[in-house]
């Protein structure tokens, strides 16, 4: 396990430290465009791509690395404005070395509005989602470099999926996604989902979508008919409904999900901050395992903490096991206080983090589920830990208790000693 994550890692660092000090210049005009360059670039890449003339290079699909697929490596990427600013195509094609498998998808879409940057879109996928997770239709716009946890996981459903999306901004603060998608999933594990005394081992779904990203204390700055962002305001809050048609195109279940997402941050003085996450989910009706939800476990089956040592996520559960727990309807809290940098020399400033979770769940129709065998979070299940960030080129040290309801009768069993990944562009 440390291999990979070690390999991950060292890579995207080494890329990161390129990208960050770029060869100095005595022409005072030479050095302030390859300043401008430097921070055009250092944007590309926090927003997830590597721009060329006519292609933006998709960074998410160059190397990753899970418990299924094993090493994941591939390419995709997406136009850009150079090629058309009235349509846009995007692809992508990757390979698992465990399961021998190509993955792919292939998009396209036209630009409506310019003003209120409204795009009709279109797309087949045939790849891979981790079950039990819940994503939001706005979060593809906000790109996570590294999100650390897709190391552990092994609970994946093939699916082939063909959807029709539009997005919108109905405001300088409120965007919108809308999407119709059709799709046939099939798990990668042993599953039986039981519905009317028949068993389902693969289904069809056809399902509606439509999220909300509202930032109303976020500035904005209106240029040329588009709209940019000035200024990071919270909190923020996004809502997203789901409604899956039995029937439509040979869907098999008809059940409805609402997802919720806040987050709160406060600024102090000498860069200290506080940031609370609060997330809620509730599904109602025939709702397969694929489409329920976790908290985010990050801890992997092992016997010793060491065993155990891995990569801390950036908002998961450290000491939850992978497909410990699952929900029909769950509320998650996660409070993390960033203390000041400690300013030990110019280039030495490790960072402290205290942190706390807390996840409250519950399910009906529990032996619908077969096959599979989980608890679930009715009692409320707790955390609480520190961060020592920044220790060495963005490396650090994470350890996390576990304690409450769930703790476990052995006590190494309810910690999580992992070492954290942060870079700043």
């Amino acid at each position: 396990m440390y291999k990979p994550c070690l390999t991950i890692i060292l890579l995207l660092s080494f890329f990161l430290s390129k990208a960050q000090n770029p060869t100095p210049s005595k022409d005072s005009t030479k050095t302030v465009n390859d300043s401008i360059k430097k921070r055009a670039l250092l944007k590309q890449l926090g927003n997830g791509y590597f721009p060329t003339k006519y292609i933006d290079i998709d960074l998410r699909y160059l190397v990753k690395y899970n418990q299924y697929e094993g090493f994941r490596n591939g390419i995709g990427g997406v136009t850009n404005s150079n090629l058309s600013e009235k349509f846009r195509f995007n692809t992508y094609v990757v390979y698992g070395f465990r399961d021998h498998k190509y993955k792919y998808s292939f998009g396209a879409g036209v630009r409506l509005l310019k003003k209120t940057n409204t795009w009709l879109n279109l797309s087949y996928t045939d790849d891979l989602n981790e079950t039990g997770s819940s994503t939001f239709l706005t979060d593809k716009r906000f790109f996570q470099l590294f999100e650390p946890r897709l190391l552990n996981i092994d609970l994946f459903h093939k699916h082939k999926t063909s959807s029709v999306s539009l997005e919108h901004q109905l405001t300088p603060q409120l965007i919108s996604e809308t999407e119709f998608a059709a799709s046939r999933i099939r798990t990668t594990y042993d599953y039986n989902f039981v519905v009317n005394t028949k068993p389902f081992s693969a289904f069809k779904l056809s399902t509606a979508k439509i999220a909300l990203q509202w930032s109303p204390f976020s500035q904005f700055q209106i240029n040329e008919n588009t709209i940019k962002e000035t200024k990071e305001g919270y909190p923020k809050f996004t809502l997203q409904y789901t409604k899956s048609f039995s029937g439509i195109l040979n869907s098999d279940f008809n059940f409805s999900k609402v997802d919720f997402r806040t987050i709160f941050k406060k600024q102090y003085n000498n860069k200290a901050f506080s940031l609370l996450t609060i997330t809620a989910g509730f599904a109602n009706g025939e709702t397969p395992l694929t489409h329920l939800y976790h908290a985010y476990p990050n801890n992997i089956n092992k016997e010793t903490i060491m065993q155990r040592f891995s990569v801390a996520g950036i908002t998961s559960f450290e000491t939850m096991y992978f497909n410990e727990f699952f929900s029909d309807r769950i509320t998650t809290l996660q409070f993390k206080h960033h203390l000041s940098p400690f300013k030990i020399t110019k280039r030495f400033k490790p960072e402290l983090v205290l942190i706390s979770r807390y996840a409250i769940g519950n399910m009906n129709h529990i032996g619908r589920h077969q096959q599979v065998t989980f608890n679930t979070l009715e009692k409320g299940y707790t955390e609480s830990g520190l961060e020592i960030n920044k220790l060495f080129f963005g490396f650090g040290l994470s350890f996390t208790y576990r304690y409450g309801a769930y703790h476990l009768a052995k006590l190494e069993n309810n910690m999580a000693l992992k070492f954290t990944f942060n870079v700043t562009l």
